[in-house]
């Protein structure tokens, strides 16, 4: 099989983090106007729960399904498709009248949007050497925090010029226009159509059953924090605007001024954990490393001490730091476990972890707010929450770590 240049097969893994960051500025356009879209809907807190749930909900049967999708027909195309898909979808949140739309459109885009981190998981797996891999997974999660920093200024300036309507379709249309030439141009050569669309039979190794990667030790042990750092980053992602309003007692267009910190902080602790995790010798997981995210993650708990939106946006940028680094540690680590040919598939299977915890985790903050009309339990019991899974994690003794044929050759 023919190996890529080091700077190829960067370029292609920035454009495949690239992609996590169009589909996170297309599912999150909906929770930074989440104060101007309920109040012209009409829709109270514990109803916008089940709207950021639904997008999950569709994640959650999609993911897997995507992944096994992926391994067959490789990343290249497979995440060409979706793009195209969930674009028109993104799009047409401009149309909703009520709630029952929107719940079906959210349910459409997370179908949709279902292979990109299946996919980006692959590219960053096949074109990176295992040297560069956990680099390249804490570059990875920078894509998701980006398209977060990117859909709060954008889709607020949008939306005072054309109305939440207009919003909806410029987001969506600019993301799609921006990535698709990109993509087409770092993966139209012969080497990199070799490396990205490998199939099981290309490969031969059949890849094993679903419920095979799904008990397996690494792919167990990464859901089982992933099931428990999630939902701290379920409410700093989806809930981050209502927390300003309601705290602050900020308008709308002010939100882009502060909710694009917290994803900046979530990207260098992505790149820093993942980078000092590669530095490491030897094939133990980095524990040390993961007990400190795990502290800043817990940050979160003390979310209604500061008394400014800018101390409040910082504190949410700490536990976005400490997040960043748990998903890039536990990624890079279980998919250097698995079997080359359940890449995708154990990544699917970790992002459906990732969509049930937002499904259980939204509609019980949304209750707790609508109830209490504070979103001190909800920070609390988020922080309370992690702490277990992350032990558990970090006793748990870690597989063999797996070479595949092409990482020597």
């Amino acid at each position: 099989m023919p190996r890529l240049t080091r700077r190829r097969a960067w370029a292609i893994a920035l454009v495949a983090t690239f992609t996590m960051a169009i589909s996170y500025v297309d599912r999150q356009t909906l929770s930074v106007l989440a104060p101007t879209v309920t109040a012209k809907l009409n829709i109270g807190e514990e109803a916008y729960g089940w709207l950021a749930a639904a997008f999950s909900l569709a994640y959650l049967i999609g993911a897997p399904v995507a992944g096994r999708a992926i391994d067959k027909v490789g990343a290249r195309r497979g995440l060409l498709f979706a793009v195209l898909v969930w674009s028109v979808i993104a799009a047409s949140h401009a149309l909703v009248p009520g709630f029952f739309a929107l719940f079906a459109l959210r349910i459409a885009l997370g179908f949709a949007e279902a292979p990109s981190f299946p996919g980006a998981a692959q590219t960053i797996h096949r074109v990176l050497p295992p040297a560069d891999r956990a680099r390249g997974f804490g570059v990875l999660f920078t894509g998701s925090s980006i398209g977060a920093m990117i859909a709060a200024p954008l889709s607020t300036v949008l939306e005072a010029r054309f109305g939440f309507r207009g919003a909806f379709v410029g987001v969506a249309m600019l993301g799609g226009l921006v990535w698709i030439p990109l993509w087409l141009f770092v993966t139209s050569g012969a080497d990199a159509r070799a490396v990205l669309d490998r199939t099981e039979q290309e490969t031969k190794e059949p890849a094993p059953p679903i419920s095979e990667v799904l008990l397996h030790p690494a792919v167990l042990r990464g859901i089982v924090l992933v099931l428990a750092s999630a939902p701290v980053m379920a409410f700093l992602l989806l809930w981050g605007a209502k927390f300003l309003v309601a705290q602050h007692h900020l308008v709308q267009k002010d939100v882009g001024r502060y909710l694009w910190m917290p994803p900046l902080l979530y990207d260098l602790g992505s790149v820093a954990f993942g980078d000092l995790a590669a530095r490491r010798k030897g094939s133990d997981s980095p524990r040390a490393l993961l007990f400190t995210a795990m502290l800043l993650t817990c940050s979160i708990g003390a979310l209604g001490l500061p008394k400014t939106p800018w101390g409040t946006t910082l504190l949410c940028g700490v536990a976005m730091a400490g997040g960043g680094g748990l998903f890039a540690i536990l990624t890079a680590d279980m998919l250097a476990r698995v079997p080359p040919n359940a890449v995708s598939l154990a990544g699917g299977l970790t992002a459906a972890a990732q969509s049930l915890a937002y499904i259980v985790a939204n509609p019980l903050i949304g209750r707790s707010v609508q109830r209490t009309h504070t979103f001190a339990w909800a920070t609390m019991s988020l922080a309370a929450w992690l702490v277990p899974g992350c032990v558990l994690w970090l006793l748990w003794k870690a597989p063999p770590i797996v070479r595949s044929s092409s990482d020597s050759s």
